[in-house]
């Protein structure tokens, strides 16, 4: 059985129509890899079909734009040359002709080319669309195997992070600088009643560094966020420390898109670092911040387990002290916390005290989480109470965002090491894709896209 696939190109001009062959196939016995098309063949036939498309519509816009739409006369032709446009389908090599500007009246330049003026990109929408969407998810060597796996395609690592990058950079150009105005309180007043209230943990997570040619440059922090509403979809946001200038209005952003009103209530959780307690700060006049109870728990199970290796003469006496300041703390006493720590620091002094010694390495981390307490203390509520109320207490729903927002792409088993730059526009396009906002931005940019995403087919009539 002979199986021939032509396209008929119809102008709707009274030109005649076009029929151009783009696939021939042959099938013999029915066996399981014989049904319908393989891979192979779709591959070929959507090559094809594309570039006999592509040729009769770059056809058509350069006859239109041959005749100046002023005095309605040819203009001439200065030169042709080779327009390298890339699709989801093949790349094209197009005959891209260039015409003398018509003198019938002054232009401000002497020629045109009329298809440079649309191209002003050399790669499509849809394949920037792809090429960013997998590399955020997966190491830009696997996207590019998965396109060309599926797609007619040649693709490049490098390309891909290169496209990966322009995008993250047109992602961040849409954040703008916010200068926080509250208004006064009569007129927070005036708004409508929010629906819902928000919840916002903060964390950060650590990415292999990497400088130059120094492959041990250790490591820097990114902050990752996620804001949770009731019954809406939860979004994150990230950056890298010390690297990205506009922190709060990226935070600001996130929560704009969630609705956020100036009367809303919002409860900021974090781990009390220097970096997230001034993120959160002045975002808005409503908002109610708190010391995560997770990271405090973790710093009192390391002196447990510390205490666990003493003498026991020392360990049931220290065991209990340690239980006492965890009570307190869940309780909200924090002027005994502090009190009960300092003790705490001072039974297990000794001047002649051996480094190698458990104790002294208690005794620091005794001191440390004193430091962490008192620097604290006024993020630190009732944990009990609001426990008792159904209320978050924990930055748990964070951690999570910091494993899909970091660790899957950049840590973990992952070998490479990243440059702030790199890690930075990394996340960004990591989040957009997470946030199911991606599509929406190149929509956008694109219009064009969201049409003919919008099911803009002709679908001829079945014959039976």
């Amino acid at each position: 059985m002979k199986i021939s696939i032509q396209v008929i190109i119809d102008h709707e001009d009274g030109r005649s129509i076009v029929t151009k062959p783009v696939a021939e196939f042959r099938r013999e016995s029915l066996v399981t890899n014989t049904l319908g098309l393989t891979l192979t063949e779709s591959k070929l036939m959507l090559q094809n079909i594309q570039s006999e498309l592509a040729q009769q519509q770059v056809e058509k816009h350069i006859r239109e734009h041959r005749i100046c739409k002023d005095c309605h006369k040819y203009q001439k032709t200065k030169g042709h040359h080779k327009m390298v446009y890339r699709t989801l389908f093949g790349k094209l090599t197009l005959k891209s002709p260039r015409f003398y500007a018509c003198p019938c009246r002054k232009r401000d330049k002497k020629s045109i080319s009329p298809l440079a003026s649309v191209f002003s990109e050399r790669i499509s929408p849809e394949l920037q669309f792809l090429q960013t969407k997998w590399a955020s998810l997966v190491s830009y060597g696997m996207t590019s195997s998965i396109l060309e796996e599926v797609l007619p395609i040649k693709s490049h690592a490098s390309s891909i992070a290169s496209t990966t990058h322009k995008i993250a950079e047109r992602l961040d150009s849409e954040i703008q600088e916010v200068q926080f105005d509250y208004g006064s309180q009569n007129q927070r007043d005036k708004l409508p009643y929010p629906d819902s209230s928000f919840t916002v943990g903060i964390d950060g997570g650590y990415i292999h560094a990497r400088e130059g040619k120094n492959r041990k440059a250790g490591w820097f922090e990114a902050i990752v966020g996620k804001s949770l509403q009731d019954e809406k979809p939860s979004k994150r946001f990230g950056f890298v420390c010390k690297y990205d200038n506009k922190p709060k209005s990226r935070l600001n952003t996130m929560l704009q898109k969630q609705g956020l009103q100036m009367n809303q209530d919002i409860t900021f959780l974090s781990d009390g670092g220097d970096t997230v307690r001034n993120l959160q700060t002045f975002i808005s006049p409503q908002s109610e911040h708190i010391l995560d109870w997770f990271h405090i728990t973790m710093k009192i199970t390391v002196m447990r387990q510390t205490i666990k290796g003493l003498d026991k003469k020392d360990r049931d006496d220290l065991d209990e002290r340690m239980e006492s300041i965890k009570w307190n703390i869940w309780h909200g006493n924090v002027d005994k916390v502090l009190d009960k720590i300092e003790s705490f620091c001072e039974e297990i002094y000794c001047e002649e005290l051996d480094k190698r010694d458990k104790k002294h390495s208690l005794k620091k981390w005794a001191e440390e989480f004193y430091i962490y307490i008192k620097s604290n203390q006024h993020l630190i509520p009732n944990y009990a109470e609001r426990y008792r109320h159904n209320e978050i207490i924990s930055t748990s729903f964070v951690e999570s965002t910091v494993n899909e927002v970091i660790s899957k792409r950049m840590s973990k088993k992952q070998q490479m090491k990243w440059t702030k730059e790199g890690a930075h526009k990394m996340i960004q396009t990591r989040i957009s894709t997470l946030n199911d906002e991606l599509k929406d931005a190149f929509c956008n940019w694109y219009p064009a896209m969201a049409e003919n995403n919008a099911g803009n087919l002709l679908i001829p009539s079945p014959h039976f």
